[in-house]
């Protein structure tokens, strides 16, 4: 059996694309980003204004959190004439999925 710290020569490195596990793991490090995600992935699709009242934060301070999430292309959002809607990128999180199981 193999300890955690010997040295094993035969291994090689796993097959993951480290610059994009870097860039969803930013994404979700704040805790803020998380419950967004998290709201959103349970409620659906919904205007900034929801979002701005499920966490005791400014909504620019939201926007900056929602910003980011769109950036790393796990929500995407789509405009009508005043208002954004917002809903999560199932594909996005399918690869998020994936590069986590490849770890």
């Amino acid at each position: 059996m193999i300890s955690c710290c010997e040295e094993n020569s035969d291994r090689a490195l796993p097959k993951v694309d480290a610059d994009e596990v870097a860039k969803l793991c930013k994404a979700l490090a704040h805790p803020a980003r998380v419950q967004l995600l998290c709201y959103l992935a349970s409620y659906g699709a919904c205007y900034f204004g929801n979002l701005a009242d499920v966490l005791p934060l400014s909504p620019s301070t939201i926007s900056q959190h929602v910003t980011i999430l769109k950036e790393a292309g796990l929500i995407l959002g789509s405009s009508d004439a005043q208002r954004v809607c917002y809903c999560v990128n199932p594909e996005r999180i399918g690869q998020l999925k994936q590069l986590i199981n490849a770890l």
